[in-house]
């Protein structure tokens, strides 16, 4: 087992084409440019974009893109979301894969009404927003619009690395640099951000460090950030604001 101290933290940037596996196959092309043991965030539904008019195709295409994925993964740890089919209903679903295994799955529980969202999927529940944990990193999920919701800020208090898979409007660019800058400040962890680059979107993929220090893509495709859970530590005994370290 690789220890946390060795590990980089990648946020992707990268647009989706209507093209299901051309953005799969761009999306391993991807990984296997990160290190061995990289924990690495892609944007929300960046296989297959929404899709509205196909959208029996993409839930279809899920299940064999995941194993595939599994298999260029092996020892990093990604973390995107896909549209999945249930026994009950239709669900936005971020998965982490890890060691040939989908270690963690949680449905979107807030649904964006203004992109009709909630015509299409089922939301999931706030209370299935909850820390996990990966080779002894506690991490947490909120997936785009959730980024919104101050409680569950709170519900993820002592992740070391909050990860936001979205796609986030071009009009609230600001918005969504804001928040994520925020939540690593007031959550004194890291969070990396990954949007998609398509023309509607902010692309302003980043990873924000415990202290705020950010670094966002411009127009890299992969960014990274060394992670050091001395720095969160640190910045937790420093600064004391009720989170334990």
């Amino acid at each position: 087992m690789m220890t946390s101290s060795s590990r980089n933290l990648v946020s992707l940037r990268f647009a989706s084409t209507t093209s299901y596996k051309e953005n799969l196959a761009h999306l391993i092309e991807l990984i296997n440019r990160c290190d061995d043991n990289d924990i690495i965030v892609a944007p929300e539904v960046c296989l297959t974009d929404y899709d509205y008019d196909n959208f029996q195709e993409a839930i279809a295409f899920t299940n064999g893109a995941i194993k595939e994925l599994l298999i260029h993964v092996k020892n990093r740890v990604l973390i995107l979301t896909v549209i999945e089919k249930r026994s009950d209903g239709i669900f936005n679903v971020a998965k982490v894969l890890h060691n040939n295994k989908v270690l963690y799955n949680q449905p979107k529980a807030n649904l964006f009404k203004f992109g009709d969202e909630h015509r299409y999927f089922e939301s999931g529940n706030d209370s299935d927003i909850v820390l996990f944990e990966v080779d002894g990193i506690h991490m947490g999920i909120m997936i785009c619009f959730e980024l919104r919701f101050k409680k569950l800020w709170q519900q993820l208090e002592g992740a070391d690395i909050i990860s936001v898979p979205s796609r986030w409007g071009l009009l609230r660019t600001q918005n969504f640099s804001s928040l994520t800058n925020a939540l690593a400040i007031m959550n004194q962890c890291y969070v990396i951000a990954s949007d998609s680059s398509n023309d509607d979107f902010t692309g302003k993929s980043g990873i924000i460090n415990p202290f705020g220090h950010e670094i966002r893509n411009g127009e890299r495709e992969i960014e990274t950030m060394p992670y050091d859970n001395k720095e969160i530590k640190a910045m937790r005994r420093y600064m004391q604001v009720g989170i334990d370290d």
